[in-house]
């Protein structure tokens, strides 16, 4: 299966909380960190909810 790179660019403070648990189920957190995750439909439609705090790299 194809992998894509996902890394937070915004910070989770002063979100809503259903935006932090979206988060938290891509393996993010914290600043600049960068994960490593599956290319499904469910991926890319919890990055598609937070275009403003996560980017998709490489």
């Amino acid at each position: 299966m194809a992998k894509i790179k996902i890394k937070q660019i915004g910070s989770p403070i002063r979100r809503p909380a259903s935006q932090k648990k979206i988060l938290i189920g891509l393996g993010l957190g914290k600043m600049n960190r960068v994960v490593e995750v599956n290319d499904t439909p469910e991926t890319r439609g919890a990055i598609a909810k937070l275009p403003h705090m996560v980017a998709v790299v490489g």
